[in-house]
C-alpha cells in the first residue's frame, strides 16, 4: 500500500456469533456470479450487454475471470473505486461502499469525489471497517475494490475475507507499479461492461482535461530547471518518503519529467522509507508532495516537529497536497495534475 494506514478499530466481522452469520451467508449466499478462471477468453475489461441483461463476463487484474448470468446491477465498492465508476458513468448500480466515504462533519471525504454518498450505504467508513451484515443486505452482485499487492483486496480485512467473498464475486483492479493510465482505463472497461456509456461528453471531456493537463505538467517541468520533489506523508513517530517507481500517480508524473527523491532503502511493500524524525533530513527537496489523507499529520500537525521546521521545503513554503490513494478516473486525476503543475510553477531549486 502507499503508506501504511493507522487504523482506529479492527476489522468488524457481523456480530451475533457464528450461528447469525451461518444464517445470513445461507440468505445472500446465492448473489451474483462466482469467480472462475473459466468462461469467456477475453482480455482484461470482457464485453457485456446492456446492464441488467446477460450473460456478463469480465476479466479482472488477477487473470481471474468473472462470470454471470446478467449484468451485475447491485455493486458494492472501495470508495474511491465506486467514485472512480461513477466519474464513468455509473448511477443506480453502486448501492454500497466501504472506507473513508463520510468525513467527521458530514461532508464526503476526499475518496468520495463525485459520488452522491446519501445513495448509498456506507457498510464501513475507516481502514478495517467492513459490516458484513450491512453488506449481505445489500445483496451485493459485485464487489469491486483496488489492488496493490497480488491477489489482496483493498480495504477488505484479511480475517473477515472469506466470508465475505462468499456473498459475491470480486473484481479486482491493480493500482500498483504500473502508471496511472492502466488502472483509469481498466476502471472505465469495467464501468463499460456494467453499461455505462464512455462517449458520454462528460467523459470524453475528462479524458481531454486529463491529457491537457498531463502535457501542461510536462512543460512546466521542463521550465522549472531539474526541481527535485519528494513525497512524503508525516505520522506521530516517523516520516515517510514515497517510492516514485511503484505508486501509479508517481510513476505517471515521472514519465512526465518529475525528478524524485528515490528513497535508499524502502519497507512496506517497497512502496515507502520509513525514517525517525532524527533523520527526516536525510533527503534534499525543493518541493514536497505531501500526503493529505486524514491518516497522515497534516502542516498544523507537523509544526510540532521541529525537523519537519528545518527541511528547506518547509522553509521555503514549497508545498502542495498529495492523494497518495488517487481517485483512478480522468476526472478524478486531471485536477491533481493541474494541482501539481502550479506547484511547479511556483516552486524554485533550493540547492
Amino acid at each position: 500500500m502507499p503508506f501504511p494506514l493507522r487504523p482506529t478499530r479492527r476489522g468488524l466481522l457481523a456480530t451475533g456469533g457464528a450461528t447469525a452469520l451461518g444464517a445470513v451467508l445461507a440468505a445472500c449466499g446465492s448473489s451474483g456470479g462466482k469467480d472462475s478462471g473459466k468462461g469467456a477468453d477475453q482480455a482484461s475489461g470482457g464485453a457485456n450487454s446492456v446492464a441488467g441483461k446477460g450473460p456478463w463476463s469480465y476479466t479482472d487484474d488477477r487473470g481471474k475471470t468473472v462470470t454471470a448470468k446478467s449484468t451485475p446491477t447491485r455493486v458494492v465498492a472501495f470508495t474511491g473505486a465506486a467514485a472512480a465508476l461513477a466519474d464513468f458513468g455509473l448511477d443506480k448500480q453502486l448501492v454500497g461502499v466501504f472506507g473513508e466515504t463520510r468525513a467527521a462533519d458530514g461532508k464526503p471525504d476526499p475518496q468520495a469525489g463525485s459520488l452522491n454518498i446519501d445513495q448509498v450505504e456506507i457498510i464501513g467508513n475507516a481502514w478495517g471497517e467492513f459490516s458484513i451484515e450491512k453488506y449481505a443486505a445489500l445483496r451485493p452482485e459485485l464487489l469491486v475494490t483496488h489492488m496493490y499487492e497480488p491477489d489482496a483486496h483493498w480495504y477488505v480485512p484479511d480475517e473477515s475475507k472469506d466470508k465475505i467473498l462468499q456473498l459475491a464475486p470480486a473484481v479486482l483492479t491493480s493500482t500498483g507499479r504500473v502508471s496511472i493510465s492502466r488502472p483509469i482505463e481498466h476502471y472505465a472497461k469495467l464501468a463499460e461492461s456494467l453499461g455505462a456509456d464512455l462517449k458520454a461528453p462528460k467523459v470524453v471531456d475528462a479524458k481531454a482535461r486529463f491529457e491537457r493537463a498531463s502535457e501542461a505538467l510536462r512543460q512546466a517541468v521542463k521550465a522549472a530547471g531539474g526541481i527535485k520533489v519528494m513525497a512524503c506523508s508525516g505520522s506521530a513517530d516517523l516520516f515517510y518518503v514515497s517510492n516514485p517507481k511503484v505508486s501509479c500517480d508517481l510513476i505517471h508524473f515521472a514519465e512526465l519529467g518529475v525528478e524524485f527523491v528515490q528513497p535508499e532503502k524502502t519497507d512496506g511493500g517497497d512502496y515507502y522509507e520509513g525514517l525517525s524524525w532524527e533523520n527526516a533530513g536525510k533527503y534534499a527537496a525543493d518541493l514536497l508532495l505531501l500526503d493529505q489523507r486524514s491518516t497522515a499529520l497534516q502542516p498544523k500537525d507537523l509544526a510540532a516537529k521541529p525537523a519537519w521546521g528545518q527541511l528547506p521545503a518547509v522553509k521555503a513554503e514549497q508545498i502542495t497536497p498529495w492523494d497518495a490513494v488517487p481517485r483512478f478516473s480522468y476526472a478524478g486525476f486531471a485536477p491533481l495534475l493541474e494541482r501539481l503543475t502550479a506547484a511547479v510553477q511556483k516552486s524554485r531549486k533550493l540547492s
